[in-house]
């Protein structure tokens, strides 16, 4: 990837006057000894570096011995989410740890302090946040989903002005923020919305069809959204985009959360025999219920649940009767040679049971943020030090930054750009990735979309 393009030299001319006048430095004549290679990279205007290259050469050879600066992680550890918290955690710390080799933020360390959101509730998150920005002063607070809050906290991490980056995966999260630029122009989601999956399942289920990997035996779908508006937003995506494919909606119908007993909506799905049976609330241990109950009296149907396959747990639960089910996320750390790295890095580190996909969000959300600030001279205190970050969220919303779940380039709203939803350009958007379990025993695999899918379409065992 080349550094500029000489057509717009004028960008980097005004990117290199606005580090030399923050006390940062010409990105483009380093000092620090050589350039440590990790995954990652981004592109600052027309300007692309390796995303460590970059912060070691904002950093101008300085050491992380300055004062720490405070970032908060608000994190499921109780309760539902707990084992993706630990993903989290692991991804934040591997990233600060190597964020604090590269020399930190202009040579001052990341220290981060973690708070736990429990139950996920708009209480528990709003408390957590309270909690890092009065008791631990943080500049930023950077972490995985709180989704169920259903964006309560913002109106406190607004009033501090610090940067706020999750990946709550909600397209109330864009209106809020296109509705109220000037209050929550703090607040990024690092991954795109919900309501592509809805979209995008469709048009997998086609693509399946017109390159004869699999025949729908029918028009039916039995469609089982969720109580939560994460659900019932991709339910609602589904809805729009299925009847223009010839699908009919046989069975429609929202199950509460957590969902104890599959038996009455398998009951009713068999005797639909749809075409495709599709979950959508994502609570990993509700689906594994679903799948394992599916599995004791299969129809001739597909099985798609919500997220859940990304977890090594999930599959340890259902094993041999996961086989040919099949998920999608919009965030996950993907199989090429930059995420097939990071899978060994995270696993060497915190074990085989780790989740790169899981790890990966937050690993990418951190070194987005380092480089925005060290671009804009530093970060700032919460209340006090609005206008520097004000700075900071400027340069968020302008790079680009290449890792280990693909780019981040915000959209409208300040969320990721899905690809293919809403760019062809791989360079600019962040995959919406269609995942199987064909061997419960390994990770599962990507099979759209191109160019990042790993392996071929398996069409599952109990299909006759």
């Amino acid at each position: 990837m080349q550094w500029y393009n000489s057509k717009n030299q004028t960008k980097k001319q005004k990117f290199d006057e606005e580090m030399k006048g923050t006390g940062a430095l010409d990105i483009l004549n380093p000092t620090r000894r050589g350039f440590m290679s990790t995954a990652g990279s981004v592109a600052i205007g027309a300007l692309g570096v390796a995303g460590a290259n970059t912060l070691v050469a904002l950093n101008n050879g300085a050491r992380a011995d300055g004062k720490p600066i405070p970032v908060g992680a608000m994190l499921p550890f109780t309760g539902w989410g707990a084992d993706d918290a630990r993903n989290f955690q692991y991804g934040i710390e591997l990233a600060v740890e190597e964020i604090n080799e590269y020399g930190g933020v202009l040579g001052r360390p990341i220290e981060v302090h973690f708070e736990d959101t429990k139950g996920i509730t708009a209480e528990t998150v709003t408390s957590a946040a309270r909690r890092l920005i009065d008791r631990h002063n943080v500049h930023a607070i950077i972490n995985g989903y709180n989704s169920l809050s259903v964006r309560a906290e913002y109106d406190t991490v607004a009033d501090a002005g610090i940067p706020y980056l999750h990946d709550n995966t909600q397209y109330g999260h864009q209106f809020a923020v296109r509705d109220n630029p000037d209050r929550y122009y703090c607040i990024f989601q690092d991954d795109p919305s919900e309501y592509y999956y809805g979209p995008g399942l469709i048009y997998f289920l086609d693509e399946l069809e017109r390159t004869g990997k699999w025949k729908r035996p029918n028009n039916k779908i039995a469609l089982f959204s969720g109580s939560i508006d994460y659900a019932i937003t991709i339910a609602s995506g589904i809805r729009d985009t299925a009847p223009q494919f010839g699908w009919d909606l046989a069975i429609d119908d929202i199950v509460t959360q957590p969902v104890d007993d599959w038996g009455p909506s398998l009951v009713k799905s068999r005797s639909e025999e749809p075409a495709i049976i599709v979950a959508t609330h994502g609570l990993p241990s509700d689906q594994t219920g679903l799948v394992t109950g599916f599995a004791e009296n299969p129809t001739n149907s597909l099985v798609y649940v919500q997220y859940a396959l990304q977890l090594r747990a999930f599959l340890d639960i259902v094993k041999e009767t996961g086989h040919g089910v099949f998920c999608s996320t919009t965030i996950g750390a993907l199989q090429d040679e930059i995420g097939l790295a990071f899978y060994k890095k995270i696993r060497d580190k915190y074990g085989a049971d780790a989740s790169p996909s899981a790890a990966g969000q937050t690993y990418d959300s951190y070194f987005t943020w380092a480089i925005a600030a060290a671009r804009a001279g530093g970060s700032g205190d919460p209340y006090d030090g609005i206008e520097q970050n004000k700075k900071v969220c400027h340069f968020l919303r302008e790079q680009i930054y290449r890792g280990v779940v693909g780019s981040i380039k915000y959209m409208w709203g300040q969320a990721a750009q899905p690809y293919p939803a809403e760019t062809n350009d791989t360079s600019l958007g962040m995959p919406t990735l269609i995942m199987q379990c064909q061997d419960w025993t390994k990770d599962v695999v990507f099979v759209a979309p191109e160019p990042y899918a790993s392996a071929e379409w398996m069409n599952p065992p109990w299909l006759s």
